[in-house]
């Protein structure tokens, strides 16, 4: 890597002309910005106490040292503190001659122990929504981008398909549902079931208002509720393994689960492994079983089981309730455990909101308290909160924002997008409602994944579909416009480029940033942020389409040069159509 080679060259220049050590690794080595002449741009200010020299005169000196030394580099100027260093042309025609392949950038996947990335998880009370859309969107590109990276990696989903909140569903649809299934209401099986965990919270609230107004205070009456009591009851007969129970709960789930499979396909989304809580809660109440004998986990009187975090800055976290039922950290205690024993993975890494940022710490902690040694393997990757402009989403209160009624808004307004803008006008039916699916997609994943993981994000369907922003469709456009020159020249790959070429500022620019994707790739990997690949596809989109705009192709008389131009725009398809594969997108060859 060239960046790599220019960071050591500095490091032996300032080791050879002022005799202090310095590491590559401490060298800042930055894109030279586009005012001034150069390629790459060293500041050399943390040298100057050691050359007691002028700023001017030390970058002077390192240059000079890296021009003799480095071939790459033919010359450099200097602005005051600051060394820019030019790249030889031949370096670039050299690295487009070499390097205009389709998995540029990528490593070979070397590693044994895999790396595990746990997204999606959701709960079979009810469809997937907005979150998570987020959430699915960047577990699967996070997953992509360390395969990139040389990674293996094993892409799992936990399933909470048990607990409380799916007795409420249960209780509703046996009280309140008549029999009825997805074939008889038309409705998927995860939006049924959705229904049914609305309803019960419906007559919940309805039960808690009329018994304060029979004056009992609002806290005993949520307690008190027969509905709250019966959901309680039907998870203890589920614990006990009740048949009538199990068999109305595999009844509903199997609805679920059908329905989350094609909101997955939709998505693009796959997994390598489901873990099912229902398989690994009992682990972990084996574990909080051993850590009670073991003398780090208390009983309390009510027989209620607890972790005494507070000499380390937390508090007392549950871990079994009185009635002996186990709670999510229970269940996230026999899932890690699981996980490392089936992959003995380097990390695992859960993609889970920043709402859960004290759980992880908690969970972590705790495994170490019990003695696994691989607890710092857990890496949990906290992302913030997706809105649209209507506000926040409440699933109880049925308020969510549905994936699939999302998923089919977005295909419909890609639709009278495509058609008002004449991008469909001469494909055929099925090849057309392909186009706007696809643009769909393009557009919901990009406007999601360009955002840092860690922020806050407004989702706006009406400005993600936008064929001249910062969105997915103009990326999917410039690819399909590369890909209709190339058609128009009727022409292939020759990248025995001529050496002596002399491009433009404009094409050198391209050069460059397409120089930068495996380093781009190398720290989304590290950041594990989709967001640095969003945003370089993006920059590289609208590099080229100046250069489209300004410089022609097909009209040069120098065949070298047009020659040149046409591997250039091939290369720029290339990485754009690799960049976009790493967020889930596909990019057509027309529109």
């Amino acid at each position: 890597m060239l960046e790599l080679k220019i960071s050591h060259c500095v490091a032996e220049a300032v080791s050879q002309l002022y005799a202090i050590k310095m590491e590559a690794k401490n060298i800042t080595l930055q894109k030279t910005r586009k005012e001034f002449e150069g390629d790459f741009t060293v500041a050399v200010f943390p040298f100057v106490k050691a050359s007691r020299k002028a700023p001017e005169t030390t970058a002077s000196e390192i240059g000079n040292f890296i021009k003799t030394n480095l071939d790459e580099v033919e010359d450099f100027n200097v602005i005051k503190g600051f060394l820019n260093l030019q790249i030889s042309k031949t370096y670039w025609i050299n690295f487009i001659n070499s390097n205009n392949i389709d998995n540029f950038g990528f490593k070979e996947i070397k590693d044994t122990n895999p790396v595990l990335v746990e997204y999606s998880s959701p709960n079979t009370n009810k469809p997937l929504h907005l979150g998570h859309i987020r959430n699915n969107l960047l577990g699967w590109s996070v997953a992509e981008i360390l395969k990139a990276n040389g990674k293996q990696v094993v892409k799992v989903n936990l399933v909470n398909d048990r607990g409380i909140h799916i007795c409420k569903s249960m209780l509703a649809w046996q009280k309140w549902g008549n029999g009825e299934t997805p074939e008889t209401s038309g409705l998927k099986g995860d939006h049924l079931a959705g229904k049914y965990y609305v309803l019960f919270d419906k007559y919940y609230r309805a039960e808690i208002t009329e018994m304060i107004a029979n004056g009992i205070e609002k806290e005993v009456a949520e307690k008190q509720s027969s509905l709250i009591k019966e959901a309680q009851d039907m998870l203890r007969k589920w614990e006990a393994k009740d048949k009538a129970t199990i068999d109305l709960w595999e009844k509903m789930n199997g609805w679920v689960y059908k329905g989350f499979d094609e909101t997955y396909k939709r998505l693009g989304v796959d997994f390598d492994k489901i873990y099912y809580e229902s398989n690994t809660y009992l682990l972990g109440k084996r574990i909080v079983d051993k850590g009670l004998t073991d003398n780090i986990l208390i009983k309390k009187e009510d027989n209620s089981v607890w972790a005494d975090l507070t000499a380390d800055g937390l508090d007392e976290k549950l871990l079994l309730r009185g009635d002996g039922t186990s709670v999510y950290m229970t269940q996230d205690l026999g899932t890690a455990e699981l996980r490392f024993n089936d992959y003995q993975a380097s990390q695992m890494i859960y993609v889970v909101g920043n709402e859960q940022n004290y759980h992880f710490d908690v969970l972590k902690l705790i495994l170490k308290k019990l003695g696994y040694s691989w607890a710092d393997s857990i890496y949990h990757l906290s992302y913030g909160m997706v809105e649209l402009p209507a506000g926040k989403m409440k699933s109880r209160e049925g308020t969510v924002v549905d994936a699939d009624d999302l998923i089919s808004e977005m295909e419909t307004t890609a639709y009278e997008k495509a058609l008002e803008l004449g991008k469909i006008d001469d494909f055929e039916s099925e090849e057309a409602k392909q186009l706007y699916y696809t643009i769909a997609m393009g557009a919901l994943k990009y406007f999601i994944l360009k955002v840092d993981p860690q922020k806050n994000m407004m989702f706006n369907p009406s400005e993600s579909i936008d064929f001249n922003g910062h969105t997915g469709p103009f990326i999917q456009y410039t690819h399909a416009r590369i890909k209709s020159l190339l058609r128009k020249a009727d022409w292939k790959v020759n990248c025995d480029l001529n050496e002596n070429i002399s491009f433009l500022t404009k094409e050198k620019e391209i050069i460059r940033i397409i120089h930068e994707y495996p380093s781009i790739i190398m720290q989304a990997g590290e950041n594990r942020s989709p967001a640095l690949i969003a945003n370089y596809a993006f920059e590289l989109a609208k590099e080229y389409n100046g250069f489209y705009q300004e410089i022609p192709v097909f009209k040069e008389e120098n065949e070298d040069l047009k020659n040149f131009r046409l591997v250039l725009s091939a290369f720029t398809a290339n990485v754009l159509k690799s960049a976009m594969g790493l967020l889930g997108i596909q990019v057509p060859e027309r529109m």
